[in-house]
């Protein structure tokens, strides 16, 4: 495989885009670590390779090393668990590149089982790696990005679910870390924000499968048929994560996947036209579809406009309720909903938005209002915009009459 077919390659990203900038990637002996790597070299970086497998770790820069300028390559022998193994870390990177830009902290280890039959011992080791190994790298890296007002800091999440807790925990636990640097961090020039890979069959991964897949009460084969469209291949999650980085500005303070970062640097990205929808409205029916669009946008832009005008602890606790309840950040469903105007303008073919999630996320808001607000006249007062700007949406989800291309 040549570099310029590589997906890194097919998102319309600039090889150079990361020309200078040195980026740590924990855990890239292998896998997803070892791709996103790969992606970020592609761009232009220059890359330490932090990995406890000195084997793996060697293996994976020689690798590289083949494919890319070997001078922008430096394997380290890192536990990132060690406060003394990070500070040689941070010593060998800025030896070799002199400073450090760019953290991702890939590197993880998965224990399975029940809460009550874990062994305090694996939940010990657990914490090492996937809370305290970040935590050591946040204070061994940030003062200096802070002190250059250059940075990013990147966390990586996993969907907690049964079984898993051991591992997960510390994991939901990154993005809590990440969401308090982000506050720590404002006008520093220091970006944090967090990426879950979604379901990859990396090595790990799929050893964890075949664990957790019986506890389940299914097959292997039946996990991933029923998570099908989760999955990413290995090569795809790791460029998501460089990918990431590049728009790193776009996805401060969020909590973002490997697939949204993909399609944040090519919209079209993993579509199947086969999978598209078009909108074959009546002129007037498409008209009055068009006009809730725009209102629905116009709406939404004037509540995020808003939101940036309040406290800090405030700004950042609605942009965050809002994502994890409409399902995406504001800025990608302004994007979405510009996308359907233009559909509806043109006639044109989309996937459908989820509006049921953004009508799900005002009726949250008139509950959130309902327990908060003493004052019944300014409830009422509340609830009458809150639900009118529900019922917008309602509008507009009904007003789309679509059949398969």
């Amino acid at each position: 495989m040549t570099t310029d077919s590589l997906v890194i390659a097919q998102l319309g990203l600039k090889p150079y885009a990361m020309k200078d900038e040195t980026v740590i990637v924990t855990g890239a002996g292998g896998g997803i670590g070892y791709e996103a790597a790969r992606a970020l070299l592609w761009l232009g970086a220059n890359v330490v390779i932090a990995e406890i497998n000195e084997q793996a770790g060697k293996q994976a820069a020689e690798k590289l090393k083949t494919e890319f300028e070997p001078s922008r390559v430096l394997f380290v022998a890192a536990n990132v668990g060690e406060e003394a193994s990070v500070q040689e870390l941070v010593n060998q990177s800025i030896s070799q590149f002199g400073k450090v830009d760019i953290v991702i902290n890939n590197a993880t280890i998965a224990v399975l089982g029940t809460v009550q039959e874990l062994p305090v011992e694996a939940w010990d080791a657990s914490y090492r790696v996937n809370l305290r190994g970040p935590v050591l790298m946040a204070r061994a890296f940030l003062p200096g990005m802070v002190k250059r007002k250059h940075g990013v800091f990147v966390c990586v999440s996993s969907t907690g679910t049964a079984y898993l807790g051991g591992y997960e925990t510390f994991k939901a636990a990154q993005v809590h870390l990440a969401n308090t640097l982000d506050a720590e961090l404002e006008d520093t020039g220091v970006i944090s924000y967090t990426i879950g890979p979604g379901l990859v069959p990396t090595d790990t991964a799929t050893k964890a499968v075949e664990m957790l897949a019986p506890l389940m009460g299914m097959s292997v084969e039946e996990f991933f048929e029923l998570n099908k469209s989760a999955v990413l291949s290995v090569e795809e999650a790791g460029a998501g994560f460089a990918a990431s980085v590049v728009l790193a500005e776009k996805f401060k303070g969020s909590e973002i996947s490997s697939m949204q970062a993909l399609k944040a640097a090519n919209i079209n990205y993993g579509s199947n036209q086969e999978n598209k929808i078009q909108i074959t409205i009546a002129e007037d029916e498409r008209s009055n579809a068009l006009n809730l669009c725009k209102t629905v946008r116009t709406t939404l832009k004037e509540q995020a406009d808003d939101w940036k005008r309040r406290s800090l602890f405030e700004r950042q606790w609605v942009i965050r309720d809002f994502k994890k309840t409409a399902g995406m950040p504001v800025d990608e469903w302004l994007e979405t909903l510009a996308g359907l105007e233009q559909c509806l303008d043109e006639n044109g073919p989309v996937e459908p938005p989820p509006l049921s999630k953004l009508a799900g996320y005002y009726k949250h808001l008139a509950d959130l209002a309902k327990g908060y607000e003493k004052d019944p006249i300014k409830l009422e007062e509340n609830l009458h915009h809150v639900y009118g700007w529900k019922d917008d949406v309602e509008k507009l989800e009904k007003a789309l009459t679509m059949v398969r291309l």
